[in-house]
């Protein structure tokens, strides 16, 4: 490697921590509380969107969503995040972090916006135009993955590079949290001022016309921290590796760095040696050195995300109807539309606010200590140990007077889910692929990720059904039952702990010594063979 490049890499990896590694950190984490809010945030509205869309005349329960349109409405971001992460994560190696930033945030705030202003005259137009720009928002959203990530860790020191990125997905935990808590703002505002009566009391004036607007606020929230942070991811500097690795300019990546950090690198020479070392890495994604060096850890870290996502999202999305069968939250004939809103995102908050925000910040502090491989197996295996502690007394739990031990085994789930694979799936692939295929690997794993959410949120909504086919909600089928389903999350996390063997830690070494850019030396043998726990 050009001795420029070393200066460059090394000066990076030890740089002291400084206030931009913590801006950087905000900039960045912004766009993932801004995801965290937009994707989770419909499912604290689909009841209500049941009640205003699908109202049935006579019914002695409330209108809810067919199974094919509330499918579609759970899962088409997810689809459109699964393309994005595919197209902006191989964009972001081609033209660079920075020149792709700003297209996903401004497609995240016009998407955000416009779903809140879903339009028809029909419930079918309605749906479908939500759907419509649901799919885009994910599309914007995707691109963030792959982007945040590989930003982050180019930017960190080699010592607190895990804290810096876990830090940066962390802000979903807020993102999850503000969503909850916007809800009840909103619901509670909308109840005071336009009391209704129970369903049971009164169908039509259960639902005044206001609730439309509820949602419509609720989902349009989320432009507005991706907007405030839009004119600072613009000043941010492309980041110093993919300058000297990838446009193979380390000069310029000097002074790019220098400006943000204080760090002081001896500028001597041009670009001129910038071609110097390219035919020794001009092997791509689909070349059989990728597979050699790399097949494995692909392997790896898209199947561990596959599987985690499957149970993480099916969870979260579902919340509300885990809550209703362990009967936390009351039969919605019981309760008005605005009320019911308004208990289910009470729900969320509290599981959020105990579970999911605390273990995204314990990953926070000990991933450095413990490393990414520990805090993996780990988290895969409370959840499973979790999960079958909810599932094989599940008939238990949905006595009367047990819904709070359910409640604290649940969150425990969220709490190892963070402070375990759902960070570290999104770290591992922004350390160990090239700098020239990092943004692509990682969206290819996020890919993975959210094909396993897509399997979460369409199977467990059918799959959660009552066995019954006559205690199903209406317009279903008989599932396996919710209890069934935990079982199968269960395995799915159990699976995923078999497959972190695949992945590398990657604590404590440089970027350039985990994918090889460092041409003095080969992979490390401990970053193309499975780790060994000491």
């Amino acid at each position: 490697m050009a001795r420029q490049q070393l200066e460059v890499l090394s000066a990076l990896d030890t740089a002291k921590t400084q206030w931009y590694h913590f801006t950087a950190i905000v900039i960045a984490g912004m766009g993932f509380f801004t995801d965290a809010y937009d994707l989770f945030c419909i499912s604290l509205v689909t009841k209500l969107l049941g009640r205003i869309y699908y109202y049935r005349e006579g019914s002695p329960d409330p209108g809810s969503l067919p199974p094919h349109v509330a499918a579609a409405v759970n899962g088409v971001a997810f689809c459109g995040t699964l393309s994005g992460q595919l197209f902006f994560g191989w964009l972001g190696d081609k033209m660079g972090r920075k020149r792709v930033y700003g297209m996903t945030l401004m497609c995240m705030v016009a998407c955000s916006l416009a779903s809140g202003v879903s339009l028809g005259r029909s419930p079918a137009a309605v749906m479908g135009t939500l759907c419509f720009f649901r799919f885009w928002l994910g599309f914007g959203i995707g691109g963030d993955y792959p982007l945040s990530a590989t930003i982050m860790s180019e930017y960190a020191n080699k010592k607190t590079r895990g804290a810096f990125i876990a830090a940066v997905f962390a802000m979903q935990g807020f993102g999850i949290l503000t969503g909850g808590v916007v809800t009840l703002v909103v619901s509670a505002a909308f109840r005071a001022a336009f009391q209704s009566p129970a369903y049971q009391d009164g169908s039509v004036p259960s639902t005044p016309a206001e609730a439309d607007y509820v949602w419509r606020v609720i989902l349009m929230f989320g432009a507005i921290p991706a907007l405030l942070t839009y004119y600072w991811r613009m000043k941010m500097p492309e980041t110093a590796r993919y300058t000297a690795l990838v446009a193979r300019n380390a000069k310029q990546a000097a002074s790019d760095m220098s400006k943000v950090l204080q760090v002081d690198i001896v500028s001597g020479g041009d670009a001129g040696d910038r071609d110097g070392d390219r035919q020794h890495d001009e092997f791509g994604l689909f070349s059989s050195e990728f597979l050699r060096r790399h097949g494995l850890h692909l392997l790896g870290t898209t199947s561990c995300w596959f599987l985690l996502d499957i149970a993480f999202y099916s969870q979260n999305l579902f919340q509300k109807d885990i809550f209703s069968a362990i009967h936390w939250i009351p039969k919605a004939r019981t309760m008005s539309a605005l009320d019911e809103v308004y208990r289910i995102a009470r729900a969320q908050t509290l599981i959020a606010l105990c579970g999911t925000v605390p273990g995204y910040w314990f990953t926070v502090a000990l991933i450095d200590v413990l490393g990414r491989f520990k805090i993996q197996m780990m988290g895969f295996a409370m959840m499973t140990v979790f999960m079958l502690g909810l599932a094989i007394p599940y008939h238990h739990w949905t006595t009367p007077g047990n819904h709070i031990g359910f409640l604290v085994m649940y969150a425990f789930t969220f709490f190892f889910a963070n402070f375990g694979p759902n960070s570290t799936t999104f770290i591992v692939p922004a350390e160990i692929f090239p700098a020239r295929l990092r943004s692509t690997c990682h969206g290819i794993s996020a890919a993975a990720g959210k094909a396993g959410a897509i399997v979460g949120s369409f199977g467990f909504l059918y799959a959660a059904q009552s066995r019954d086919e006559s205690k199903a909600d209406h317009g279903y089928p008989a599932g396996i039952g919710v209890r069934c389903s935990l079982f199968v999350l269960a395995v799915c996390s159990l699976l995923g702990l078999a497959c972190t063997l695949l992945v590398p830690e990657s604590k404590g070494k440089s970027l350039e010594e985990l994918s090889g850019d460092n041409h003095d030396q080969q992979p490390p043998a401990h970053a193309r063979t499975m780790p060994v726990i000491v």
